[in-house]
């Protein structure tokens, strides 16, 4: 079985951990990987000794590359070509009828919320995404939530599967650094739908002296996050470091007592089980199947979305659980839960079991 992933090449944070991750589980000969541009996940691809064909196009939708890339994949002779991105799945959808190869799709995000706020263009984008996903002769999607939002946008349900995200995870977790403040991380793109406005309000109502809030990603937002820090008067205690890379985010994991996410909408959020690997405890909205991976309160908190006292109230929890040296066995609990069912080899074996179903049925 030969399977060409396809990217656009500007992914960061989970969707290039994600591809990354799955194709470094296959054997060389059987994946490949094409990029539309020579960005992170090509450069993340070549240090894994994964195969990458980059197109070198540097307009974000030169529609020039369609018959190239037509040419690629039948030569390639390639069983299945699996994309990854609303631009991937755009151009997939264009030549879909030119080649061989069935096509899957991951679904690694709402994609009615992909373009949110975008306008005019946004909502074109949208359109676009959606019908390109009912062209597809399969769809991966990350949690059962997404399916459930592919059935109601009209995709039949025998072209769904659900396949949880995965990591590999450490045998052993490194000793952790000593810290005096409580230290709190967020991890991910400065973009509306991660919620950033509602924790850095629920962290100044939470009135926590002793607590740290560090936020790491780059994004749209971040000047508009910085003047909220500054308005709120907590900007002492916020700390924006940019983009990291995944080592040097778990640096901060060895010295950081809680990991939050307040996304309105998510995936299985990778960032939760990097967090759950170092054995760090979590306060997580209710998206993305959360209370897979968070069962109930021994294992973290599950607050609604956009829900700033509730959000408040679990910092305080968490807090006083630091205090009395409680919060730690919350975070060991989680990891072994996570390890044994979100490991990178489970991810692994769902994805190829799909890729025979879908192979072996005739759409």
């Amino acid at each position: 079985m030969r399977v060409l992933h396809i990217n656009a090449g500007l992914e960061n944070g989970g969707g290039l951990s994600h591809i990354i991750g799955l194709l470094s589980q296959f054997p060389k000969d059987e994946v490949e990987l094409l990029t539309f541009a020579d960005g992170p996940v090509a450069a993340a691809a070549k240090k894994k000794g994964i195969k990458v064909k980059i197109m070198g196009k540097s307009s974000r939708y030169d529609f020039g590359l369609l018959k190239e890339l037509v040419a690629y994949i039948n030569a390639g002779d390639f069983d299945l070509v699996h994309t990854h991105g609303a631009r991937a799945n755009l151009f997939l959808s264009l030549i879909r009828n030119k080649i061989k190869a069935k096509w899957i799709i991951t679904v690694h995000s709402d994609p009615r919320l992909d373009f949110m706020q975008r306008g005019v263009l946004g909502w074109l984008f949208t359109k676009l995404n959606i019908r390109s996903l009912k062209k597809a002769d399969g769809i991966f999607a990350v949690t059962q939530n997404f399916k459930n939002v592919l059935l109601a946008l009209g995709i039949a349900e025998n072209k769904i599967r659900v396949i949880y995200n995965g990591i590999r995870f450490q045998t052993v977790v490194p000793e952790r650094q000593p810290h005096d403040k409580f230290e709190i991380v967020i991890v991910g793109r400065l973009h509306p739908v991660k919620g950033h406005s509602i924790l850095l309000n629920a962290f100044k109502e939470a009135a926590i002296k002793e607590a740290q809030l560090t936020i790491i990603g780059e994004g749209e937002l971040k000047n508009d996050l910085q003047k909220l820090t500054s308005d709120l008067k907590i900007d002492q205690q916020v700390n924006f470091t940019g983009m990291l890379t995944q080592t040097e985010i778990n640096q901060y994991y060895l010295k950081t007592d809680l990991a939050v996410l307040s996304s309105l909408s998510e995936s299985f959020p990778l960032v939760l089980l990097e967090a759950a690997n170092y054995g760090v405890p979590v306060i997580a909205t209710d998206v993305g199947d959360m209370r897979q991976l968070i069962p109930d309160d021994n294992y973290g908190w599950i607050v609604p979305t956009q829900d700033m006292i509730a959000l408040k109230t679990a910092l305080l929890e968490a807090y006083a659980n630091w205090q009395t040296g409680t919060l730690q066995p919350i975070g060991d609990r989680l990891r072994v839960h996570a390890q044994a069912n979100f490991s990178i080899d489970n991810l692994c074996q769902s994805t190829i079991k799909g890729y025979t179903v879908f192979l072996s049925t005739n759409m």
